[in-house]
């Protein structure tokens, strides 16, 4: 069958699907924009509905984070290197871009290995990277630290809020029938995570980014749930593969280990962080700071941590669009390029409350 008949039919299958109602997840924040900048949205029946999960890690980075990067900053002298979202997520008291503009030294960087980079050209500094993100992007910041070990770096650290996803989707059972699990994640881990939740009784099925490989997975979801069976499916053989990256996978093993992590609106799920080995501890801004613990407090009315649960849209939350836009954020999911907040607020337009 060509790819255009077989696309054709799992469009007609989710167009026509007339079974009992569905709640989908798409977990990753990438899935959330293309899905609404496709008009995928649009062909579906009342009968499907998607909800936004927890996978974008800018967003589940909980305020305490944001606080720690700004003791640094104010108080410590150090130099924050960070992805450009992560500027504008509000602290307790500020951002790190209102800390900026207040003379704290804050750059923007593409990569921890440009952190490294300006540890070695600054020596005089201490630098410290806010390494933040899931299993595709752990591995770079775990090659910047053994480099920094390689070429003798001691004014380099970073900030960990690593996260992986698995101990999350069991915090998350319950929430959807099932999920569209993440691709770029799935690079990296492969398939066997997701044959493993089935056996905890978690559907999905992993997808890419077209119109036709998201249709697809929809496809696949509505009729395995159908049968009645957990499952896993892999809707993107293109670039997933049963075992994943095992070199990925070995680095981060070698320069990291498990440990208990704070998502925001998920609270602390255990085995769900990473932090780096004692044999690298010089390298850990936490313990070369002596920072302690610092609980941060979010804005009460800000209901981020609701979306993120996949308990109401963005639009139920009544900031939304209001006091809290792209240009002035109150909540991460409206800061981040994959928040579901920003998603709703630039492809709904008057159809916010009819997504």
């Amino acid at each position: 069958m060509a790819i255009s008949e077989s696309v054709a039919r799992a469009k007609k299958i989710v167009e026509e699907y007339s079974g009992p109602k569905v709640r989908i997840m798409e977990v990753c924040g990438t899935h959330t924009h293309e899905i609404f900048r496709l008009g995928i949205r649009s062909i579906l029946p009342e009968n499907i509905e998607l909800i936004s999960g927890p996978g974008c890690p800018v967003c589940v980075t909980p305020v305490g984070y944001i606080d720690e990067a700004l003791k640094l900053a104010m108080d410590c002298g150090a130099v924050i290197c960070t992805f450009g979202d992560l500027i504008r997520v509000p602290g307790t008291d500020m951002s790190m871009a209102d800390a900026r503009a207040r003379g704290a030294d804050i750059r923007i960087v593409y990569s921890p290995l440009d952190a490294l980079d300006i540890a070695e050209r600054e020596p005089e500094k201490e630098i410290v990277f806010l390494s933040v993100g899931f299993e595709t992007t752990t591995p770079g910041s775990c090659i910047a630290v053994r480099n920094a070990g390689q070429r003798g770096i001691g004014n380099f650290s970073i900030l960990t809020a690593n996260k992986t996803m698995y101990n999350a989707y069991l915090a998350l059972k319950g929430s959807a029938d099932a999920f569209i699990y993440p691709g770029h994640v799935s690079t990296m881990t492969g398939m066997q995570c997701y044959r493993d939740l089935a056996e905890e009784g978690i559907s999905g099925a992993v997808t890419g980014f077209t119109a036709s490989e998201i249709i697809t997975a929809l496809a696949m979801i509505i009729t395995r749930l159908g049968e009645g069976k957990p499952f896993a499916e892999n809707c993107y053989q293109r670039v997933v593969t049963e075992d994943g990256s095992k070199a990925s996978r070995r680095l981060v093993a070698e320069i990291m280990t498990p440990c208990d992590a704070e998502w925001r609106g998920l609270g602390v799920i255990p085995g769900s962080g990473m932090k780096l080995r004692e044999e690298y501890a010089a390298y850990d801004a936490r313990l070369k700071f002596s920072l302690g613990e610092i609980k941060g407090k979010a804005n009460e009315a800000c209901h981020c941590g609701e979306v993120l649960r996949g308990e109401c849209k963005p639009y139920d939350c009544p900031l939304f669009g209001q006091t809290c836009t792209p240009e002035h954020p109150v909540g991460a999911c409206m800061v981040s390029s994959e928040g579901a907040c920003s998603a709703f607020y630039k492809y709904g337009g008057d159809s916010w409350k009819r997504q």
